[in-house]
């Protein structure tokens, strides 16, 4: 049956004011240029990824062929060896999080974790699920692991594997941990075993085209990697891929005998629809256009960094950095443009669909609120 029309013009409202606030958005690292009208007809089906993407099922109304090309293009851009490593599209970052951490904990259940100070809210949150022990290591003020705190912390706990938590990209500056110094500090003080979760839920697709390209991934050493679907990729619901060494999640994999399947992911049944949205943004984009979609982005970061230089405004952004960070402006400014504060910082963020007229606009709108303090 029809909606009411009471309920009818809610969902219109609703709509409405989500398009207005939509492009009113600077704080939030989410990709709007996304367009997903050739999959509308999929919303009309139950589709369930069910279990592991690699294993067939009972169930077949999923979309897991579209989804296994999804995680070799990012296991390819993330220099991973053909047939050592395995992946699935998550429902975010912090999914990917609690895998690669769980998969530390079944290698290691008696390792310490080692953080940042700027590492996201949800891994306190995971390391509490999966009752690992931790340690917080002190952050430099680019955001990015201070890796002498680090060395003298891992010398004092040489009897515990090291499970290192590496930051690719924080949340507040965009701060990059290099997984390299911390493969070099672990030699230096003769760990031999370790195990290195890479969190590139914003530059996980950022990272590859930079140059000189952060030591972030499979080539440079890291165990498992996740990345956010929604965030530079750009998509209109939350979703992610984590992608870890094939070994490592062979140690946890079990057969579930009434779906043909294995259990090797989090949940058990899956978005369908999510990595067909990411399936069509690498069918159009390909390589290439993410390389150009990242210097876009750098480009316009760049520029929103200079304008609000050029109003008195400390703003900075690390190299190759797609967040610029500056004071934090008033409570009218940061709610009209959705900006992220803490500690009297506040940041935008320049996704791909960000153009310079929208920062003429929001630097206008920190020189007027300057004006009136």
């Amino acid at each position: 049956m029809p909606l009411a029309t009471q309920d009818q013009n809610r969902l219109d409202q609703l709509h409405r004011r989500l398009k207005e606030q939509t492009e009113m958005f600077l704080g939030y690292p989410v990709a709007k240029d996304f367009d997903c009208r050739a999959l509308a007809r999929f919303l009309e089906l139950p589709l369930n990824n069910l279990g592991d993407p690699f294993a067939p099922s009972t169930y077949q109304v999923d979309s897991r062929e579209f989804e296994r090309e999804v995680v070799t293009f990012a296991a390819q851009l993330l220099r991973a060896e053909n047939d050592s490593w395995w992946g699935y599209v998550t429902n975010g970052g912090s999914e990917g999080n609690l895998y690669g951490l769980y998969l530390a904990r079944e290698l290691f259940p008696q390792a310490m974790v080692y953080f940042s100070q700027a590492t996201h809210y949800s891994v306190s949150k995971n390391l509490h699920l999966l009752g690992m022990r931790h340690i917080m290591i002190r952050a430099q003020q680019s955001g990015e692991i201070d890796y002498e705190d680090l060395r003298e912390t891992l010398r004092i706990h040489r009897d515990k594997v090291p499970i290192m938590f590496a930051n690719i990209g924080t949340t507040m500056t965009e701060g990059k941990d290099d997984i390299g110094k911390i493969r070099t500090i672990f030699q230096e003080l003769a760990i031999s075993q370790s195990y290195i979760h890479s969190d590139a839920a914003l530059c996980g697709f950022i990272a590859p085209f930079l140059n000189p390209r952060p030591a972030f991934d499979f080539a440079d050493g890291a165990d498992s990697i996740s990345i956010s679907g929604h965030k530079f990729i750009g998509s209109p619901i939350p979703c992610g891929i984590v992608l870890a060494r094939k070994r490592h999640v062979e140690r946890i994999a079990r057969s579930i005998a009434y779906i043909g399947n294995l259990d090797t992911t989090i949940t058990g049944s899956r978005n369908g629809l999510t990595p067909l949205i990411l399936w069509t943004a690498i069918k159009r984009l390909g390589e290439e256009g993410f390389r150009l979609r990242v210097a876009q982005s750098l480009t316009v970061t760049e520029y929103a960094c200079d304008q609000l230089q050029k109003i008195g405004v400390n703003a900075w952004r690390n190299p190759n950095a797609i967040t610029v960070v500056f004071p934090s402006p008033s409570s009218q400014v940061r709610k009209k443009w959705q900006l992220a504060a803490a500690e009297g910082v506040a940041h935008l963020l320049v996704l791909p669909n960000v153009t310079s007229v929208q920062i003429d606009n929001f630097v206008a709108d920190v020189a007027n609120d300057m004006g009136r303090s």
